[in-house]
């Protein structure tokens, strides 16, 4: 773990992945389950592409250390903890993060909340060359708005939270952006912790997302 320090003067803790001195960057955005087990081994496995990988703890601005289980009570206690942070103080997180890169190229990507907040990365901030948003359910409420960098995005066909009226919708509206829909599958794909797993939409959003960085963050 590494300490940061956001514009507003929030110090928050980030796991950090890979070698220091590695050319590129990644900053990996947690799912409302905070900087878990799931997303360390997100970043260590990113890490061994030849990124160094940040995964900034946003949940620290409301409660240190905290790590959520994947069940009802560990959502609950997310979109609680999510509801205490003020708008836009997230993205300085995301931000601090990006710089602790010292100028090197730097993509995002985000999973669940963390997609959304990658979107909301692209559009608001100037900081990243890329940026990668799986199963964001936010983007479709901010679908207008025009990114900075590339994006690439996930979908699962499946997902209850996000229709396909919103993905239909998304396309719609950012017609630069590569929108990838995976038959059948649910939420949380990309998440081998989660019921919703699956291993073969994980493998090719995963191979896509490695493509799209290789290409932008050159």
């Amino acid at each position: 773990m590494m300490t940061l320090t956001a514009a507003d003067g929030h110090k928050f803790q980030a796991f950090e992945a890979g070698n220091v001195n590695a050319p590129r960057g990644l900053v990996v955005v947690q799912e409302i389950f905070g900087v878990n087990q799931h997303i360390r081994n997100v970043a260590e496995r990113l890490a061994g592409y030849g990124y160094r990988v940040i995964a900034p703890a946003v949940f620290d601005r409301v409660e240190p250390g905290m790590e959520l289980d994947y069940t009802d009570e560990g959502l609950k206690a997310g979109l609680e903890a999510r509801a205490k942070i003020p708008e836009g103080k997230t993205l300085l997180d995301l931000e601090a993060a990006a710089a602790a890169f010292s100028g090197k190229k730097v993509g995002i990507i985000g999973y669940c909340w963390g997609g959304t907040l990658a979107w909301e990365a692209a559009t608001q901030t100037d900081h990243f060359k890329a940026a990668n948003c799986w199963y964001g359910g936010g983007i479709a409420a901010a679908k207008a708005a025009k990114p900075n960098c590339p994006v690439q995005m996930h979908f699962g066909s499946a997902d209850h939270g996000i229709p396909l009226s919103d993905v239909e919708a998304i396309k719609a509206a950012q017609p630069g952006v590569d929108v990838f829909v995976y038959e059948g599958a649910e939420h949380g794909f990309g998440c081998e912790a989660r019921a919703s797993y699956s291993a073969k939409d994980w493998e090719l959003a995963e191979l896509r997302s490695l493509a799209f960085f290789a290409e932008h963050l050159r």
